[in-house]
Formats: structure tokens, sequence, C-alpha cells
């Protein structure tokens, strides 16, 4: 018979498939897969799939924690073979992860060899390393073989392999997961084991009104995450939202220690770094910024770090301020980092973002459900046993009628049948009687098979009350997590502050140091460091501190730090406000930017009076004083928010400006003095403080010919010096000025006979004998002196040449540095700069 062919029914058949809806199709099936099969991790044991078939592989050969080491090829063998149809290097790099004591929180795979470093170094290859089990992770797979946990085929339906592990410890918090599927992703940070033992413990104490614990109540427990390397958390907002909401965003920074070497120069100690950060690539990275002078004071840097931990050096030059440089690390380094929070895992197979006491519930849950299942497998264990136990007590009581029963039957399924018909046995029973040795009839033996009846149940009982009271199983849970934490847990490793700030703002990159804000009578402005200026002795000719244009004279001359805020006042009676880290930094002998640069000024409106402000507050007051002799008193925190346009400071008379400005704190007295010598001191109280749109009240009485030349606050022990345009000066005791009545015409200050001779008082200035002057002349030449160089003498009297200007030249401004600022300067202004140091060496 000729052989048929057969053809199937559908060929020849075309079928019409619609394109997006097969790709549709076909792309959620592949989502999904990578989804629940590859990138999530369970929310029950906090495992991806490959590390959870890792740890049974392990566990199925052998591999405790107390015995011999396995190469890791050998492990990834059994892993692929059996359950992970993947690349050995999936498999691989995530045992080598679980070795890791710079990943993981709580290590689960005990690693010999070189399982990689935080520099970033690969594990070496599996044939050199060698793992076992570490004892937390035996934890996670105990009582597997109680029926605690489902079973599901392999890949090939030849085996099967647990579809979660028991996991007695939260694991998905603990160690925290990572991973990128198909739409989405996961970044789970790392907690404390002991942490999250208090949470649980409060969870299930307030069980039954566990729908009011807040994410407050929890935080109470967990601080934050602690991450393996250590470092410091900033700020706690987003912490709160990360356990609260499920998302938030975490700032990390390393460690660092500011040393003093026995140099005398200052070095930075990196001791831990944010987690997740490359070592080498940080260092890199620093060295980097270095040779691009971004960060200019650093003169070397090295890595010491070895066994005893990490050691990052970074060497400053002699004048760098460490604080600086740290917060320049923090802004341009991997030092500080962000860690997105993004807790989602899986729940029943559905991907979910989950907050802290959600994931903390699941694990609860977790824990019900393997204690349940567990009790009710040794439940129906010990039941089986006590029935055959039954079956020994009942032959062992009439062991003559069994003997003989047994004797009597012509076969063992016989004797099987006969001894359930006569003693009412069960089949197991019987045949466990017929199993029994001989031995088991001595009485020691027998008093051994009582013993064990009443003990098994007494387990039974137990078990069974267990099940029945759902809060003993939420004890046993409480009774296992504080068994694991003591056996475990450890102290926090990740500090959290929540004073530090998140954000590197400019002025955190700003040397705090001692400088001077020189500006001239056609606007030119310019940010001096006070050390510039090298001390002379009086009578000096001193050094070129300002190049000026023709006709050009320096009006004024203040010290302050570079951290302050300026506000500049100016002849309309308006007030404007910048940092004096913005005002551009220049050479002593340079003429600095217009000051139309800095300041939204109108046409024709200049800058009189300026002051130096480290904090404005509604105890400190502002003082105003105009050419006339009209005072005005304001509140500092008028002036702490100066809009860019400016703001009305002070109402002013037709002809007259705004000369004089000083911060006072409320209890303060005021010194005025005038172009031709007189001086007048009175309480700031006879002033009222007023608004800033007021014009003020009268100081001081005028003769028709004088005006006002300078004003300022009076400090116990402290002296008046005066300075003549001719660079005559001259230092009095504040005791020597008697307080007078506000408006009344002062005292004399100065010989005024002598005052064709050392001209008229260009300046004067409250001082200390600490202090230091800078005098500058209308040209720009400048003289620094101590204090002490200036002679003391009475009201009455000329002075003495403190600098002698060029012909044509005068003094037009005099500064003082307090001794304050010296101090934290923290060098000697006598000194000259120093030299510029050798170019940074990198390790």
């Amino acid at each position: 018979m000729a052989e048929e062919n057969i053809v199937p029914a559908n060929t020849g058949n075309i079928e019409s498939v619609d394109i997006d809806s097969q790709m549709r199709t076909a792309y959620l099936d592949y989502a999904m897969s990578v989804i629940v099969a590859r990138a999530l991790p369970d929310a029950r044991d906090g495992l991806k799939p490959v590390h959870r078939r890792i740890l049974f592989a392990m566990h199925e050969l052998g591999m405790r924690s107390n015995s011999a080491y396995k190469k890791s090829a050998r492990i990834v063998g059994e892993v692929l073979g059996k359950y992970h149809p993947h690349g050995d290097s999936a498999v691989y790099e995530s045992m080598a992860r679980m070795a890791q004591d710079f990943s993981m929180r709580y290590l689960l795979v005990d690693g010999q060899g070189n399982f990689g470093s935080v520099d970033g170094d690969s594990p070496a290859a599996m044939r050199y390393t060698e793992a076992r089990l570490q004892k937390m992770a035996e934890e996670m797979l105990a009582d597997r073989e109680k029926d605690t946990v489902d079973f599901g085929p392999n890949f090939d339906d030849s085996l099967e392999e647990p579809l979660v592990l028991p996991a007695r410890l939260p694991n998905l918090l603990l160690n925290g997961s990572s991973g990128i599927a198909v739409g989405m992703a996961t970044n789970i940070p790392p907690q404390n084991l002991r942490e999250l033992v208090g949470a649980i413990n409060y969870l299930i104490d307030n069980y039954d009104t566990i729908d009011d614990i807040t994410v407050d109540d929890l935080m109470k427990f967990v601080l934050g995450p602690d991450f393996p390397t250590g470092g410091m958390i900033v700020g706690t907002e987003g912490i709160h939202s990360a356990y609260g909401t499920g998302r938030g965003r975490i700032v990390m920074r390393g460690i660092a220690h500011i040393e003093e070497t026995k140099a005398g120069r200052y070095q930075i100690n990196i001791t831990e770094i944010p987690y997740q950060v490359n070592k080498s690539t940080l260092i890199e990275r620093i060295a980097e910024l270095v040779r691009d002078d971004k960060i200019d004071q650093i003169s070397d840097l090295r890595d010491e770090s070895d066994q005893r931990g990490m050691s990052i050096i970074i060497e400053l030059k002699r004048a760098a301020q460490p604080k600086k440089v740290l917060n320049q690390l923090y802004k341009y380094t991997a030092l500080q980092s962000t860690f997105g929070v993004q807790m989602l895992s899986l729940v029943d197979g559905e991907p979910r973002t989950l907050t802290l006491k959600r994931m903390l519930q699941i694990f609860i849950e977790h824990r019900q459900t393997v204690i349940t299942r567990r009790s009710k497998f040794e439940l129906a264990k010990a039941q089986a046993r006590l029935h055959i136990l039954d079956g020994y007590l009942t032959a062992l009581n009439s062991i003559d009628a069994i003997i003989k029963v047994i004797r009597e039957a012509e076969d063992a399924d016989t004797a099987k049948a006969n001894l359930m018909k006569r003693f009412k046995l069960s089949e197991l029973q019987a045949q466990a009687i017929l199993d029994m040795q001989l031995r088991r009839l001595a009485a020691l033996e027998r008093w051994k098979i009582e013993e064990e009846h009443k003990q098994v149940r007494a387990i039974i009982e137990n078990l069974e009350d267990l099940l029945a009271h759902p809060k003993k199983i939420l004890a046993l849970i409480q009774s296992d997590l504080n068994e694991l934490a003591e056996k475990f847990g450890d102290e926090r490793r990740t500090q959290i502050s929540a004073e530090a700030k998140e954000d590197i703002h400019d002025e955190d990159l700003v040397a705090d140091e001692a400088v001077l804000i020189s500006l001239t009578e056609r606007g030119y402005i310019k940010r001096v460091a006070a050390t510039a200026f090298k001390s002379q002795s009086r009578g000096g000719r001193g050094v070129m501190g300002h190049t000026t244009k023709d006709e050009d004279e320096v009006v004024m001359l203040i010290p302050a730090r570079s951290l302050n805020t300026m506000l500049f006042f100016s002849d309309k009676g308006k007030v404007y406000s910048e940092k004096i880290y913005q005002i551009p930094d220049s050479d002593r002998a340079t003429k600095g930017i217009p000051l139309v640069n800095v300041l939204s000024l109108e046409p024709n409106e200049k800058v009189t009076a300026a002051m130096a402000v480290g904090e404005f507050s509604a105890r400190n007051y502002c003082m105003m004083m105009t050419a006339r002799g009209k005072i005005k008193r304001v509140t500092m925190e008028e002036f702490a928010s100066v809009r860019p346009s400016g703001l009305i400071a002070m109402s002013l008379e037709e002809g007259d400006h705004l000369g004089w400005v000083r911060q006072t704190s409320g209890k303060d007295e005021i010194i005025i003095v005038t172009e031709n010598g007189q001086a007048l001191r009175f309480s700031e109280d006879k002033v009222r403080s007023m608004g800033r749109q007021a014009a003020g009240v009268q100081g001081i009485r005028l003769a028709k010919d004088d005006s006002v030349t300078s004003m300022d606050v009076v400090e116990k022990d402290g002296a008046l010096l005066v300075v003549t345009t001719r660079g005559f000066g001259k230092q009095t005791p504040l005791k020597d000025y008697s307080a007078k009545g506000r408006a009344t015409s002062g005292i004399s200050t100065i010989d005024q006979k002598a005052l064709p001779e050392v001209g008229k008082i260009a300046a004067a200035r409250v001082v200390q004998n600490a202090d230091d002057l800078t005098i500058m002349t209308s040209n720009g030449v400048t003289l620094r002196m101590k204090v002490k160089d200036v002679k003391q003498s009475g009201r009455a009297t000329k002075g003495v040449h403190l600098i002698k200007p060029n012909e044509g030249d005068s003094v037009a401004s005099v500064a003082r540095t307090s001794a304050e600022d010296l101090k934290k300067v923290g060098a000697q202004l006598s000194e000259s700069t120093e030299k510029e140091e050798a170019q940074p060496k990198l390790v």
C-alpha cells in the first residue's frame, strides 16, 4: 500500500495577527518575566531568585557555616545545572556580592579568597575562590524541611526548588536590594538588625491597633538606613519620606577628620565613604580637581588604607582652611552622594511600592505562616508518633495475649490482621508491634516508652495551644527575633546628623577670614585679605594699596570678615546689601571693579557709608548719621532682606547726605566727631528706634563752618583715635570724654589752634590697644600699624605724625582691625603674605 502524505489541516492558511497587539503581548510577557523571575526581590525573604537558588543549592550541598569551604565553581555549577538557566557570571557575581562586607550589611556567604574590594576590584575567578554559608544564612533556611514554604518545579521539571525561604530575619530591610526591571527599579537601603527588631516588637505589642501606628512611631526605633561602609546621613527629611511613602532621597556623606600635623599644617583624614562609592574613583576625582585648580589648597593626596581600616590622607597647604576644603570635597566629589530610595518588591507575585510599616507587616505575616505550617507539620508528626506509642503501650499491657496471637498466626499478615481485630489497633500500630524488638519488653524500655508518650502528648498539647492562639505565634516571633538580635546584632555604623546642611552653598566654600573692603570716590570697590599689608612703624610712608584713576580718591576702608553681609548706604538715604565674599577679591595694588557691577545704584547715586554685619537680629540696632548732624536708630532686622533695587534707610533733608553707620546693642553710647575737632558722647537710648523711612533727630549741634566727620560706638577701656588730613594722629582715653546731652555741641578733641598745621580731622575711630589700624590716603597709599604704637595724648593736643602723605595727597580714611579678628585669622598680621607653595604631589 502506498504511503500517504499526511498534511496538517491548517497548512497553507495564513493567520492575520495585529502587530500592535502582538508586540504588546510579547513585551508584557518579557517584562513580567524580568520583574518576577530576575530583577525584583520577594517582600517576604528579601531575595531575588538567583540569591535564593544560591543559598538553597549551598545548603543542599551541605556547605554549612561549620563545614569546609568548597570551590565557588562547584557552587556556580550546581546552581546553573539545577536551578538557574542563565550565565555563570550572573550567578558568581551575585554570590560574590553576598560575601562582600562593603556591599552587604549582614553577610550571607562566607567567602575565602579575593571577592573584590571597595576600590572596584573584581572578584578573582571562581576557580580560585571558595565559599560556604554564613550562620545568618542558615537562619534564612531554617525549618525549610518542615513544609514551611511552597516548592515549585525547576526549569526542566526534574527537581523542585523553594519559591520563598522561611527567613527568620527581615532580610529585605536588613541587607536592602537594588535592581532594574522593565519600566521600574528597586533601591532599598540596608538597616540595622537591632533597630528593626525593636520596631517589629513594637508592632507586635500593638498588633490590635496596628492601623494607628505611624511612621514617626516606628522611627523611634528605626533611626534610618545603616550602610555597611558607615558614613553619615545628612538630615532626616529624606528618611521620613522613604519610610512613609516608599520613596525618598537620602544624602550620604563620608566621615572626615581634620588633624593637625607635626609641621603645624592641617590634613583631612577620610575614614569612611558613602555606600556604593568607589574609593579609587573618589581619589582620582580629587586629584583631577587639584590639577584643574578647582581645589587649590591641597598639597598632597595619598591612600593609607590597610587592614585596620580606610584612611585617605589629604594634606593641605600652610594657609589653607580645612573646613573650606572639606566643603569643596562634599560639593564636587562623591564624598557626598545621594541614595534614591525606591522600596519596590514583589507582593503575591506583583510589584508593589511599600512603606517601612508595610514591609515589617509582610515579614510578620510571613513568619506567622511559616510558624503555623511548621507547627502543623510537627503536630502531625507528633500525633503519628503518639499513635505508635499508644500501640506499644497496648502491647505491653497485654504482652502475653499479644505473643499468643502472633504465635498462633500462620504468617505475618494474618498476625497483623488478628492484632488489629482483637486489640482494635490500626494497621500502623499492628505493624509497629510486629516490628518491635524483644528487648523493648524489658522494664527499663517500658519506662522509656511511657516517658516518651508523656513528652509527645505534652508537645501535642503545646502545638495545639499555639495554633489555637495567634497571639502566642506573635510572641514566638518576638522571641525568635530577640534571640537573633542578641546573636547577630551590632551597633549602628552610619551616623545621622539632623543639624548638617544637605546643600553646600557658596558661603560654605568660602574661607572665613579677615578682609578689608575699600571704596573710592569714583565708585571702585575691592576686597583684599587683611594679611596683604605688611605692618610698618609709625611715621612710615606706607605701601601702594590701591591703584586709582586720575583724581579718584579712596573714601572708605572697612574691616570685615568674608562671610559677613555688607550693607551699603547711599547719599540718597537708601541701603543696598551684598555678601562680602561676592565682592571680587583683588591684589592690594589693583583698583578693583566699578561698584555699579555689584549694586543696582541709580544715576548720580553714591555710596557714602557701609557696614559689615554678621547677624541680623531685632536685639541689635543700626545707628545712622548725616553730615549735618542728624541721627537715627533702626533695628537690624529691618535690613535682613534687602531687595536688589535697595530700600529706603533714612529720609534726608535737602542738601544733607547720609555719611556714617554703626551697629549697636541698644545699651551702647555714641561718640560723634566733627572736622573742626568737636566730640560729643551720649547714650544711644537718647535716640528712639524709628521706622526705615523716618528722618531722624538732631545728634550734634554744629558750628556754621563745621560738619560731622565720624561717628562710632564707645567701648569699655577704649580710646578715641583721631587722624587728620595731613597724617597727624593720637589716641585719647574715652574716659576723658564725659557724656553730654543729645543735640549739644560737645567738647574739644584736638588742639583746634593747630588745625592749619595738622589739617582738619579726616577720621576718628574708637580703638583698643591690641587692635591694628589701616590708614589710606586719597591716592591709595596704605599704612598698617599697631594701635599701641600710637601715642596717647590729652584731648587738647595735636598728636604726632602717623603717616607722611606725599605732596598733594591727604588721609582719606582709617580702618580698624579688631583683636578678635586678629585671633580668628589665626596668624600675626605683621607677617608678609606667604609665597605660593609648591604644586601638590598627587599619589
